[in-house]
Formats: structure tokens, C-alpha cells, sequence
């Protein structure tokens, strides 16, 4: 690996995370959204495992646990999907929420994002020849 590549990488990674959290949180006012914050997110960590290698890649992500990570996304986009229905209201009716819409928005654009990334880094690490 490039003493360059990996110099720049190291540069660029914490502002590429940086700026899929901010797309994420940002759809409910601006571009956005969880998809594409999540999209951002997993190519960032793309990006850090072909710069740095894939034992390096293993030593900072436990690939095992993306399917958990995933779920985890999952549950929490259904959560606030669903929430509404335990007060009486249909689903997806936000405002009968007890906190501001753009909360439970913001909830599940978090959910949406994070299981986008998970999918996304695991399924690179299945093409690249490991496990997920």
C-alpha cells in the first residue's frame, strides 16, 4: 500500500464520516436522507479497508456483528413506524407522538442509515472473500 494513499485516506475518512452522519440527519430539511448518509458511511469504510488492508479493516470492525448492526437499524426505523399505533393512531402518524415530528423522523433516518451502512460494509466483505 501507498505511503500517499494511506496518508490521504487518513486525511479524508473522518470527514467522509462526518458528512454521511450530516446527509442522514439532514433529509428531513435538505438532500438527504438515512439512505444516502448510509451509503456514505459504508464507503467510507470501504475506503479505509482498501487503503489500510483487510487485517486492519478486521482489527477496527467485527464483520460478524454487521448483521446485528443491521437489525438493529431495522428495529429502530419499526420502532418509530409503529410507535403511533400504541396511542391510538395509524401508522406512520408522527404527530400523535409525544416529541416533535422531526425527532422521530430524524429516529428513523439514524435506523435507516445504519442499516444501510451494515449491509452495505458487509456485502463488500462477502465480495472481498471474507465472512459477514
Amino acid at each position: 500500500m501507498s505511503v500517499v494513499v494511506r496518508a490521504a485516506v487518513r486525511v479524508v475518512a473522518p470527514f467522509a464520516m462526518t458528512f454521511g452522519l450530516f446527509t442522514a440527519f439532514h433529509g428531513t430539511s435538505s438532500v438527504g436522507g438515512g439512505f444516502q448518509g448510509g451509503v456514505v458511511v459504508a464507503a467510507t469504510a470501504v475506503l479505509l479497508a482498501l487503503a489500510f488492508g483487510r487485517d486492519a479493516a478486521e482489527r477496527w470492525l467485527d464483520v460478524r456483528s454487521l448483521g446485528g448492526t443491521a437489525a438493529v437499524g431495522v428495529v429502530a426505523l419499526a420502532v418509530v413506524v409503529l410507535a403511533p399505533l400504541s396511542v391510538g393512531a395509524g401508522v406512520l402518524d408522527l404527530r400523535a407522538l409525544p416529541v416533535a415530528v422531526v425527532y422521530a423522523v430524524e429516529l428513523a433516518e439514524l435506523g435507516i442509515a445504519v442499516a444501510v451502512a451494515a449491509t452495505l460494509t458487509a456485502l463488500f466483505g462477502l465480495l472481498e472473500g471474507g465472512e459477514a
